[in-house]
Order: structure tokens, then C-alpha cells, then sequence
């Protein structure tokens, strides 16, 4: 999977903050989308600390990681789909975490069997596609291309 390219995509549908924030669910939050942890130095700090771009990036670079990891561990199969359509797990996995990824069962059972056109018509037709919007719209184009 292109790293570059995910990062690029990744920081277009999440957004770059380089101050700590609250999510929408009053989580502590900084750089793209990353949960702030226990285990980060960030944990204590009052919201609207400046976070470096090596800090972001760091952080964006465990975050898919971790991703690609729960990817290899419940969908072995993922690998073998072009850039593309890896691109698209992890994004979807990155937006949705694994647990709710999972619920996609449709979705996933047709990319598992190359069938990309029922895919694409399955990502879309989820409450997840009307909360993202265009992102889903452009998750589809990549399942999509051939």
C-alpha cells in the first residue's frame, strides 16, 4: 500500500490540527484524528496545546499501523486487493475502527470475493455513507477503478 498516498487521504477527510481539541464526542483529540491515550505525553495537557507536525505525523503513522494490523488479524485478504481498494479498508478502518468496520458484513464479504461493484453499492447504502458524505463518495470511485 502506497504509505504516502494514505497519509495524503487520511489528512484530506480527517483534518490536520496542530493543537490538541475535542472531538465530537468530548474526547481529547490532536493532529489527524488521533484518540489521545494514557500512554501519550499529550494525556494530561489542557486542550489547545501546540503539537508539533513531527508529533502529528508520528502519531498518524502509529494510528495506521495499528489500522493495517487489526486488518491483518480479522481480514487476511485485505493485502490481496490492489492500492486502491487497501487504501479504502484502511480509511474506513481509521474513520470507523475495526468493531464497526466489521458490521459492514455485505460490504466486506464482496470485497473479499472481488465483486467491487457490490461493494461499492453496499458501502453506500449505510448510515456511515450519509454521515460522511463526499468521503464515502470517494471511497467508492476507488473500489470502483479498475
Amino acid at each position: 500500500m502506497n504509505r504516502d498516498k494514505i497519509i495524503k487521504e487520511l489528512i484530506f477527510d480527517e483534518g490536520y490540527k496542530t493543537e490538541s481539541y475535542e472531538d465530537h464526542l468530548g474526547f481529547l483529540t490532536l493532529g489527524v484524528g488521533h484518540l489521545v491515550l494514557q500512554s501519550d505525553s499529550e494525556f494530561k495537557l489542557p486542550i489547545g496545546t501546540p503539537v508539533s507536525e513531527e508529533r502529528i505525523i508520528e502519531c498518524l503513522n502509529n494510528d495506521i499501523d495499528i489500522v493495517c494490523n487489526e486488518l491483518d488479524r480479522n481480514l487476511n485478504w485485505w493485502k490481496k486487493l490492489d492500492d486502491n481498494k487497501q487504501r479504502v479498508m484502511v480509511n474506513m478502518c481509521f474513520n470507523l475502527g475495526y468493531p464497526r468496520l466489521s458490521k459492514f458484513k455485505k460490504f466486506l464479504a464482496a470485497m473479499k470475493k472481488n465483486d467491487f461493484k457490490t461493494a461499492a453499492k453496499e458501502m453506500m447504502d449505510s448510515k456511515w455513507a450519509t454521515q460522511v458524505g463526499l468521503r464515502a463518495e470517494r471511497l467508492k470511485q476507488r473500489v470502483l477503478e479498475k
